[in-house]
């Protein structure tokens, strides 16, 4: 494929095998258009006009790639054009253009594919290099709703309303709210699981478990257990009698089961 003869479609490459260039005009027209098109242009042999390639962006080089460079001379005298000579070199790179020395001669002056990648060209073997650099997404910031509905009561707007109103400053402007988030508990358990929610029960009371036999039991194990050790101060008619358990108030509702209030009768 030649350089001025591209396919149909102008999202598939150029590829030049062998383009021995030709009339100038002619190749400045067809890179003007994929420039437009920023289409990429692969580059195998290129020689003269062609080498006006080097002026596009998205164009590259094989490390096997060879340019041939020469000055532009008219087609029917034969003799340079200075002009359009100067327009070839400018149109290369910097780099390029110094590699050249800076000016063209008659004769062809041949770069090799890998010299050309290292003057700056891209190499068509590797992936284009990303021009953008991705960035973090940046959290939204949070949005301030300036409302003119009166503040909700217990929140701090409706406090600093009622203070203006209560020293006679009217109305103050519009406060700028957040609406109020709903907690995730709140979100989560809803009232309609509350009710569906079982208490757990309380222990199975033992088999054979009787009041009166373990009261009576009780009583006998008060009354065979030793007097706690007299103190200093009590009276000498105190000696020897038992311990005295408070009575249970009259209405009150028992905490313990009976076998731990069990005590024996007041004498």
């Amino acid at each position: 494929m030649s350089y001025l003869h591209p396919p149909p479609s102008p999202n598939l490459p150029v590829v030049v095998q062998k383009d021995l260039g030709g009339l100038v005009s002619e190749y400045r027209a067809v890179t003007e258009l994929y420039r437009q098109q920023n289409r990429e242009v692969r580059l195998h042999e290129c020689r003269s006009a062609c080498t006006l390639a080097l002026s596009l962006p998205n164009v590259c080089v094989y490390p096997t790639s060879v340019l041939r460079f020469h000055s532009a001379y008219h087609r029917d005298t034969k003799q340079v054009d200075q002009s359009i000579s100067r327009e070839l070199l400018s149109a290369y790179p910097a780099a390029v253009r110094e590699r050249l020395g800076n000016h063209l001669t008659r004769n062809y002056r041949s770069i090799g594919g890998a010299e050309l990648i290292g003057l700056g060209v891209r190499d068509c073997t590797k992936p284009p290099s990303e021009t953008m650099i991705a960035r973090a997404r940046q959290a939204p910031a949070a949005t301030v709703v300036a409302s003119n509905a009166p503040p909700l009561q217990g929140t701090p707007a409706s406090l600093v309303e009622g203070v203006r109103s209560l020293f006679g400053f009217g109305t103050s402007q519009p406060i700028a709210t957040m609406p109020p988030q709903r907690s995730v508990m709140t979100a989560a358990l809803q009232p309609q699981d509350l009710r569906a929610i079982t208490p757990p029960l309380p222990p199975a009371r033992p088999d054979g478990l009787d009041e009166g036999v373990l009261a009576e039991n009780t009583q006998i194990a008060l009354a065979d257990a030793p007097l706690p050790p007299r103190r200093p101060d009590a009276s000498a008619e105190d000696d020897g009698a038992p311990i005295r358990l408070p009575r249970m108030i009259l209405g009150a509702q028992p905490i313990l089961p009976t076998f731990f209030t069990a005590y024996a009768p007041l004498r």
